[in-house]
């Protein structure tokens, strides 16, 4: 407790002696402890008047005053001291002088790049009233980034993501966008919908006013021990900065639309809960992730089910309660580019895939598959059907029939269904590739085109 320090102020020791103390004014009557958990008590008449104590005791770690703990509690304080004058007591204030080079920098890069970030709030999400008349920020408030001058905003899905389960049609206001002009004053603005992918989380949306769009930079030179800066709106404090390092590359991420996105950006800069959809920057000011995960014990409990053991991933998204424990995700600015674009031109993302229904990892782990991902039901005409994917089908005694597991794709090694979605990922329709299927107890390498992803 902070009395505990008070003893550092007063010399313990004989009882008999008294002790002058010049520099510092307590109260009449105040506790402290010699740092051996023994209590004294002191009781003086003036700042300068003699200290005798009222009660002493010795041992084995040296001599101690004491005083009835109780008995101090209900003495009334006098305090101040009315021999002294304000200038006496007022410490001289002296110039910060000119910032540092590095602070300089940081200075520079913030005020250059809060204009581009924005307040995001979903709209089915209304502001309440509490008892003591309060108005309470409702959850799932976020940041967003201006993406280009004709005022796309681009944002995680789920920091819109109630909006978004209404399934909204392109151009129906989903959120309000507060922003900060460059007067300094607070403008608010309907956001419309212009496209979102849920895979990647993401969203673009779009309020008619001219904005000041971010520059973006490139995910993929960044080194591990680089600085970089993230810049939000955690728990309604608009535009905040914080200030970090990269801390790790290529993570998995857990997403709260229940995908895994690869690629991830791991840093120490502080991020919480409103931070989701801001920027992560380089010490140049550019664009290297969008944030959208904290990793902390104390948040909701996510899981993820690989193919060797359920794994419990302890992540908090922005979205919801919890706060930083110093290791934060963005999604890497490689990945934004190759989507936002297609959600602003088409309204959604264009992804290749093989068009077949893959078992959920848990069910997978329950038929005894513990690597790669298991085929459910392949589509007659299929492309995957025409290239010969066997599914999962039910045999004559109603045993089940494990359909072909996919382990490699173009000898990539697949371990989970979020695995062969990430392979996948990196191919555009109309590319061929072979995938490698674990049939019974033989292994066959199978050409398929990529089609069209459905939803």
């Amino acid at each position: 407790m902070q009395v505990l320090s008070a003893c550092n102020l007063w010399s313990v020791g004989v009882p008999t002696r008294t002790r002058r103390r010049r520099s510092c004014v307590l109260s009449r009557r105040e506790i402290c402890f010699d740092g051996m958990s023994s209590v004294c008590s002191h009781s003086q008449h003036s700042p300068n008047d003699a200290v005798t104590p009222t009660r002493y005791m010795s041992g084995p770690h040296g001599s101690a005053f004491v005083f009835n703990l109780f008995d101090w509690l209900y003495v009334p304080l006098a305090l101040g001291d009315p021999s002294v004058t304000l200038e006496e007591v007022t410490p001289p204030v002296f110039s910060s002088g000119p910032l540092f080079p590095i602070e300089d920098r940081i200075v520079q890069l913030f005020e250059r790049n809060t204009y581009s970030v924005v307040n995001i709030f979903d709209v089915t999400l209304r502001p309440q009233l509490n008892i003591t008349g309060v108005v309470e920020i409702p959850e799932g408030n976020g940041s967003g980034v201006v993406w280009d001058q004709e005022g796309h905003i681009v944002t995680n899905y789920h920091v819109v993501g109630n909006a978004l389960s209404k399934n909204p049609k392109a151009g129906e206001v989903v959120a309000r966008v507060n922003i900060l002009a460059s007067e300094g004053l607070q403008k608010n603005f309907e956001g419309v919908l212009i496209g979102a992918d849920r895979l990647k989380d993401l969203a673009v949306d779009a309020p008619k006013d001219i904005l000041r769009p971010i520059k973006v930079g490139q995910s993929s030179s960044l080194k591990v021990g680089q600085q970089c800066l993230a810049i939000g709106n955690p728990f309604g404090f608009d535009h905040t900065l914080t200030v970090g390092v990269i801390s790790g590359l290529n993570r998995d991420i857990f997403s709260q639309t229940g995908v895994t996105i690869g690629g991830g950006v791991q840093t120490d800069a502080a991020i919480n809960p409103g931070n989701s959809g801001g920027p992560l920057l380089n010490s140049k000011g550019s664009l290297i992730g969008i944030n959208t995960a904290i990793f902390t014990q104390t948040g909701k409990l996510f899981y993820h089910y690989n193919q060797k053991e359920l794994v419990h991933a302890f992540v908090s998204f922005l979205a919801i309660a919890g706060t930083s424990a110093g290791v934060g995700f963005a999604i890497p600015s490689s990945t934004v580019l190759r989507i936002v674009p297609q959600l602003i031109q088409f309204g959604k993302v264009v992804r290749a895939g093989i068009n077949v229904d893959i078992a959920p990892d848990l069910i997978a782990n329950q038929l005894n598959v513990r690597n790669g991902a298991l085929v459910l039901l392949v589509p007659a005409n299929s492309l995957a059907a025409k290239a010969g994917l066997n599914p999962t089908t039910r045999g004559f005694a109603g045993n089940i029939v494990l359909g072909d597991i996919i382990v490699a794709v173009d000898n990539k090694p697949v371990k989970s269904k979020a695995e062969l979605l990430k392979a996948l990922d990196e191919y555009n329709v109309g590319d061929k590739v072979v995938l490698m299927v674990q049939r019974g107890s033989e292994k066959l390498e199978l050409p398929v085109v990529l089609e069209e992803q459905s939803s």
